[in-house]
């Protein structure tokens, strides 16, 4: 995976008289101060609420701490609240801080984010422009388990107004039903969930140990195949060496399930595509937290 600059964004807040917030962006290493808001109104209880609030609303791991730094000043003390959001990937982040920034634009928190965000935008902008995440689910023929963890994961995103920021995809081992649409069961189970499988059938590719950061397998066999077409393609044309370790398995994700592989429902009953739609929803949860904080 891409190894981007950690950005982090962070507020003063100098409990005197009157409340002020002084917002500090990152730039070359250095903390500078951009601008200043008075909040005569903000106390404790506020900031707690506010706290709380922004955890609900980012869905993802956030770093908010406070601490009294006397040393800070002759007027002591100061309470500070660390805000950093920890992501290698930046249009992430940014969606995320835009989104936190709106909701609570009636609030202290509002136009303290928009601060961080413009005090660090000379940084973000000078770098070049990120590629979104991508991530690939595979499966033996790509019309049971991974379509419906391209429609889980697409879904999650979705909600989270992560759209832009991501690029994703479903393949199979085989290309036996290539060029054709999901198991009509495995869509019907989705689509009770509120989840639409719209991906047609493919073959694993090589060109997708390029394109795609994170390549999920739902079972140990397909994760053998996977690594197997690697090994055969990396002779044939260019392709990474480290492109074996994008490769993982989708349980790999799971808290809520202590399953290793993703069955095949293929063969089975109803069930069996409610299992599969379980493991995934946790899996792809637990996913798309992780690809947030890194």
């Amino acid at each position: 995976m891409r190894a981007l600059a950690l950005e982090k964004f962070r507020v003063r807040l100098l409990a005197t008289s009157q409340w002020r917030v002084f917002s500090l962006g990152v730039k070359n290493g250095k903390e500078k101060p951009s601008s200043a808001f008075p909040l005569s109104n903000l106390n404790t209880s506020t900031l707690i609420g506010e706290m709380r609030a922004l955890y609900s609303t980012v869905g993802s791991p956030v770093n908010l701490r406070f601490c009294l730094l006397s040393q800070l000043s002759p007027t002591p003390p100061f309470l500070v609240l660390s805000l950093t959001l920890s992501t290698r990937y930046p249009s992430v982040q940014k969606s995320i801080l835009s989104r936190i920034a709106h909701k609570h634009l009636s609030s202290p928190f509002g136009s303290l984010i928009k601060a961080s965000m413009a005090s660090s935008t000379s940084s973000t902008d000078t770098g070049k422009e990120t590629k979104p995440f991508s991530v690939l689910f595979v499966c033996l023929g790509n019309i049971c388990r991974s379509p419906a963890a391209e429609g889980v994961f697409r879904d999650l995103v979705k909600k989270r107004g992560l759209d832009s920021n991501f690029k994703i995809d479903s393949a199979g081992t085989i290309g036996y039903h290539e060029g054709g649409q999901a198991d009509p069961r495995m869509r019907a189970a989705s689509k009770k969930r509120g989840v639409e499988i719209t991906s047609i059938s493919r073959p694993i590719r090589p060109s997708d140990f390029r394109d795609f950061d994170l390549i999920l397998a739902m079972d140990k066999q397909n994760r053998e195949d996977i690594l197997e077409a690697f090994n055969r393609w990396k002779f044939r044309e260019p392709l990474p060496d480290d492109a074996h370790k994008k490769v993982k398995l989708m349980c790999s994700y799971c808290k809520k399930h202590d399953e290793t592989e993703v069955p095949d429902p293929y063969y089975g009953g109803p069930q069996g595509f409610e299992k599969v739609l379980d493991l995934l929803e946790d899996g792809c949860e637990s996913l798309l937290d992780s690809i947030l904080a890194e």
